[in-house]
């Protein structure tokens, strides 16, 4: 028998074997009853799942190309409470091939097409799935006496319902497809997949490297894997609750928007600027409703800080802990609270929200070698962050900053439809100039001082709060000089030649001693009720009131030259109007021209002469020529003036 012979008969004998086995399988669709299969698949699935199923709809039993037995409007759980844990509308068993030959029914793997799984939680903690987690743990258990027949259930198309009844939430994975590696000759458990939360599509893993260890609360090693477009999340570590949950682990999170990842996940909305890259890498404890985490490394925003925090994961969702940097750039959180308007000459009236506050309990503590807040720069600085029913304050235990240190506390609250903002703040031997530039953009004053500002207002807009503002403000320098104006040389000029025109004052300095400043601020009208400036030569008194509102000043106030050149100190009497940021100061004119020897009769002579007459004599002094020199020829008129008429 040749070679060619040999090959033909074994092809004949296999095509033999194949058509018998298909002859078989096509005999077995009818042969076996309905029943015997429908019984068969729900004690297999009951064996590897401790489910007991409920076919309650049609069955189709398909034993060719291969064995596959479909159930409609499947139940798997326990009904009797009205709240089974998994319907699908269809369940797939694939059949093994060899086993189906010899006549007995056992499944290679199992699909769940368009299942609805839900989980409900109960008062005490108990859910609908306690009863049949217990019952998956017996059938894994060794002394069961049966090994797994498969080990694969997959998941297409489905839908997760989570609903605690106490706490009245619900919430929904959707398009859920998954991948489920059951139990079988390891002792492993792992699912893969992807599903849809809050519109975004989210891949996930879960890791179980003892599936019955962890049924049973025992210890159990657990891999966390979930991807999605707002934020990403891996936990390594191990997991028991037994006596209760506990948790350890290195948790790892990124996301590209901390704001999107905040709304994404629990809807809230973060007030204000930042909030953008983020990223953490901690030792994460969970248990008895908080998340520990240790040795935390925090990105956020281009902010590092190593601490620790602590989450709390009850009703009232809250983030306590202490961190610190190196380096912090506040910047990005004040971003987005506007002051002015786009015109930048009033205060912006668009609504304030702090849309976001309310969601969150905050008790953070941060501190920093250096601090950025705008154009403010800040040295060593201590901060607490504390926000508790939509309040947020932030208390400064220590700033060393401008060559003093400062300390105060800012808060921000909802109040009635718009904001309540409260400012207590003290400055403490700073550098004034640089202070008072970076933070409020005055640089008229130079020298070190103190400054305490305690105020606060409600409103829908800033321009609303500045219409309520109420409280107190003082300044104390010394050894300065006031900016861009030098009183001295102003006051010089006047006492010299009074009517000769101020000419331009608005530069050069004014050195000053002492300077005091105090402030009542009632419905943002500002009184001055105390305000002097001591210098060697200078001394300023300055009374009035200024409006926050309206952004204007309308003061009054007496200038002295300290080393006057007559016997009495040369006073003058100036006021100071207009807007905040172009002041007027104009000297007053009745002064000018009581000190002005020529023109002083103007007003002597109106209290008991005619005008005329008052003017004719101002007139005659102020061509009479000076001692030694005769008086000029007055120049030849064909018309003399003729004399002043009374009025």
């Amino acid at each position: 028998m040749t070679a060619a012979t040999g090959l033909k008969r074994l092809a004949i004998a296999a095509a033999a074997i194949v058509a018998a086995a298909f002859v078989t399988l096509i005999a077995l669709s009818f042969l076996i009853p309905a029943a015997a299969v429908r019984d068969a698949v729900a004690k297999e699935i009951h064996a590897v799942t401790g489910f007991d199923p409920i076919f309650r709809g049609n069955m189709s039993v398909s034993l060719f190309p291969s064995g596959t037995v479909s159930f409609h409007n499947v139940l798997l759980g326990d009904d009797r409470t009205g709240e089974p844990a998994v319907v699908t509308q269809e369940l797939k068993a694939r059949l093994r091939y060899f086993p189906l030959l010899a006549g007995r029914i056992e499944i290679a793997d199992v699909s769940l097409v368009r299942p609805t799984i839900t989980v409900t939680y109960k008062s005490g903690g108990q859910s609908n799935w306690s009863g049949l987690i217990d019952s998956l743990a017996n059938a894994l258990k060794p002394e069961a006496g049966r090994a797994a027949s498969f080990s694969e259930i997959g998941i297409n198309d489905g839908t997760v319902v989570v609903h605690d009844v106490e706490k009245g939430y619900v919430q929904r994975l959707s398009d859920l497809d998954f991948q489920v590696a059951w139990p079988s000759i390891s002792r492993s458990f792992a699912a893969t997949g992807q599903f849809v939360w809050h519109h975004e599509q989210v891949e996930a893993s879960l890791t179980l490297s003892d599936f019955l260890a962890a049924l049973t609360g025992q210890r159990s090693g657990v891999k966390v894997r979930v991807s999605g477009k707002p934020l990403q999340l891996a936990f390594d570590g191990a997991m028991s609750y037994q006596p209760t949950l506990k948790i350890e682990g290195t948790l790892g999170v990124e996301s590209s928007s901390l704001r999107d990842a905040m709304y994404w996940t629990e809807g809230t909305k973060l007030p204000f600027g930042g909030f953008g890259r983020f990223a953490l890498k901690a030792q994460s404890t969970v248990g008895g409703g908080l998340v520990s985490l240790s040795n935390v490394n925090v990105e956020l925003d281009g902010n590092t800080a190593e601490g620790v925090l602590t989450l709390s994961t009850d009703d009232h969702r809250a983030v306590e802990g202490t961190l610190a940097a190196d380096a912090l750039d506040l910047t990005p959180y004040i971003s987005g609270i506007r002051l002015l308007a786009a015109n930048e000459s009033s205060w912006d009236q668009l609504p304030i929200s702090l849309e976001g506050l309310g969601d969150l309990n905050l008790d953070l503590r941060l501190s920093a070698a250096s601090v950025k807040l705008a154009s403010a720069q800040l040295g060593h600085t201590a901060i607490a962050a504390n926000m508790r029913g939509g309040k947020l304050d932030i208390t400064i235990g220590e700033s060393q900053a401008y060559g003093g240190v400062i300390r105060g506390s800012v808060g921000l609250a909802s109040a009635d439809g718009g904001v309540e903002a409260t400012s207590n703040m003290q400055f403490v031997d700073v550098d004034l100039e640089s202070c008072l530039g970076q933070l409020f953009g005055l640089h008229r004053l130079v020298g070190h001082g103190n400054l305490t500002l305690d105020v606060g207002g409600t409103g829908d807009s800033v321009m609303a709060v500045t219409n309520t503002l109420k409280g107190t403000a003082s300044l104390s320098a010394h050894d300065g000089a006031l900016a861009g104006i030098d009183v001295e040389q102003l006051l010089r000029r006047l006492e010299r030649r009074p009517l000769s025109g101020n000419g331009d004052f608005r530069t050069g300095r004014t050195p000053f001693d002492q300077f005091k400043l105090n402030l009542k601020i009632e419905n943002g009208l500002v009184s001055i009720e105390d305000m002097h400036v001591d210098g060697p030569a200078v001394r300023l008194a300055i009374a009035g009131q200024a409006s926050v509102p309206m952004r204007d000043l309308d003061l009054k106030g007496v200038a002295t030259l300290v080393s006057s050149a007559t016997a009495d100190e040369f006073e003058l009497p100036f006021v100071v109007q207009g807007r905040w940021d172009d002041p007027i100061m104009l000297p007053d004119p009745q002064s000018l021209i009581r000190h002005s020897g020529a023109a002083a009769p103007l007003l002597d002579a109106l209290k008991g002469h005619t005008a005329g007459e008052a003017v004719r004599a101002v007139i005659d002094q102020l061509l009479a020529a000076p001692p030694g020199n005769p008086a000029p020829s007055p120049a030849p008129s064909s018309t003399a003036m003729p004399p002043t008429s009374p009025q």
